[in-house]
């Protein structure tokens, strides 16, 4: 027999409060599906296999829901839906239809309001995302539904613990730390009512939410990739101009290396290649959101030194993937040398020139970035297109052949030549110069262990003399 009850709770906990309200405002369930721009998100949470290995199964499934109760207030903050939760990757969209808001405007408002609310959103869930590392629930502007309050008090729960316990903090707070990468797209999709009776969902289809995904898989960790259309939007509107005096503000007030950055940094243009997409080429931008990344990179790099050839490589990683980051690499640069690390930068420099026959070199006292700027630029130019001269026009078999023949060795010559070059340079110069990087580190860390086993016996010994 039916419990009328359980089922009114089983449709609670199911379908999307924000779903039925909006579709109650409409009046109607939509009947068919409608072509209409919108504005598209994907979010993934970076590396969570590796963080998940902290917590037990009970632990972690509490933290996603916590984490995932947080994004989807911050997606509905501003009238987004929250479209699907897959693993530890989330989509949402901001669309005319189901939004009230946005179904009284024009298309020109309409495009506006949409382009400045997806980008915001986006922001405030990387900002928000911080925030939840810290336990800290300041971005909630109300108590909530009282189910999302438990969750992210339990969630919550979680993190002091863990953070509380002296024995493990210092590892947790060099190894833990939930950052996430958002792609984010605007484009006309198809959106209605897809799949058979009784699995009904409300989705979009079409090519900007597959490129939507594509700017996810390719964006910064703790930061936003976006459709070059996409920023045209922000450009029109004036968004851009507005988030960068916004954001170099915000740095300032905290003496954030960010306070100096420029505008092209902030939003840095990028052609993505999809190699599974037979090399097609998107242009995109990618775009800093957290004021004071390069110090929270910096304080993480402090507490990974103490912990030994795992910590070392963590550090080593940092340096590989925000090489191109010209405010992160000068802080744990700076970090490093007051420490006391030894940075040989000399045979870094030499290091770049093992398989190249270039005589002019960059100073042995380049920073670290010049030398990985200098290093992506060597790579870059290996990866250049081979310039072969074009066939010679068709007079006759055998002198077409002469011809061809020489330009097919040739080719073939050049290629190899350049494939030997590219594959020196990336496999012996470019693992030497992080091995050189992780040599050092690790100098330092036994030095410093040293140092600390022999004030240890010092004070046993006056403690011992003392007695």
């Amino acid at each position: 027999m039916n419990d009328p009850d359980l089922v009114s709770r089983i449709e609670r906990f199911y379908i999307p409060e924000n779903l039925v309200r909006s579709i109650t405002r409409l009046g109607h369930i939509p009947a068919s599906s409608q072509e209409t721009s919108v504005g598209v998100a994907f979010l993934d949470i970076a590396n969570y296999t590796s963080l998940s290995r902290f917590l037990s199964p009970k632990e972690n499934q509490a933290l996603l829901n916590g984490l995932y109760t947080a994004f989807k207030r911050v997606i509905e903050h501003r009238g987004g839906f929250l479209n699907k939760i897959e693993g530890d990757a989330l989509m949402f969209q901001f669309d005319g239809i189901l939004n009230a808001e946005l179904r009284a405007k024009n298309e020109t408002e309409k495009t506006a309001q949409i382009a400045h609310d997806l980008f915001y959103t986006c922001v405030d869930l990387q900002q928000v995302c911080v925030l939840f590392n810290q336990a800290n629930d300041s971005f909630l502007t109300d108590q909530g539904h009282p189910e999302d309050r438990h969750a992210l008090e339990a969630a919550f729960s979680i993190m002091k613990t863990l953070r509380g316990k002296e024995d493990i903090s210092s590892t947790l707070l060099a190894f833990f730390q939930i950052r996430i990468r958002i792609g984010a797209n605007l484009g006309e999709v198809t959106i209605g009512n897809f799949g058979p009776a009784g699995h009904k969902h409300w989705d979009i289809i079409g090519l900007p939410v597959i490129n939507a995904k594509r700017m996810e898989s390719t964006a910064p960790v703790g930061g936003l990739r976006i459709s070059a259309e996409f920023f045209r939007v922000l450009e029109q509107y004036g968004i851009t101009d507005e988030y960068y005096e916004r954001f170099r503000k915000t740095a300032a007030r905290g003496s954030g290396a960010y306070s100096t950055i420029k505008k092209e940094e902030l939003f840095r243009y990028k052609e993505v290649v999809i190699a599974e997409k037979r090399g097609a080429v998107y242009e995109t931008y990618a775009i800093q959101v957290f004021p004071f990344l390069p110090e929270s990179i910096a304080h993480q790099t402090e507490a990974l030194l103490s912990h030994g050839e795992n910590g070392s490589r963590e550090i080593v990683e940092f340096f590989r993937y925000y090489r191109g980051n010209r405010y992160v690499i000068d802080k744990l640069e700076q970090l490093l040398l007051g420490k006391g690390v030894c940075l040989r930068k000399k045979e870094l420099v030499e290091t770049l020139y093992l398989c190249s026959k270039h005589t002019l070199r960059i100073p042995d006292s380049s920073s670290l970035f010049e030398i990985f700027a200098h290093m992506d630029e060597r790579l870059d130019s290996l990866k250049s297109e081979m310039h072969i001269p074009k066939p010679a026009d068709f007079l006759a078999y055998d002198q077409f052949m002469a011809a061809f023949r020489e330009r097919t060795i040739a080719a073939y010559e050049q290629e190899r030549d350049q494939m030997a070059c590219r594959s020196r340079f990336s496999n012996i110069a470019i693992p030497l110069i992080y091995g050189s990087l992780e040599a050092s580190i690790r100098e330092w860390q036994l030095r410093n262990e040293a140092a600390e086993e022999e004030t240890e016996l010092l004070e046993d010994i006056e403690e011992i003399s003392g007695s």
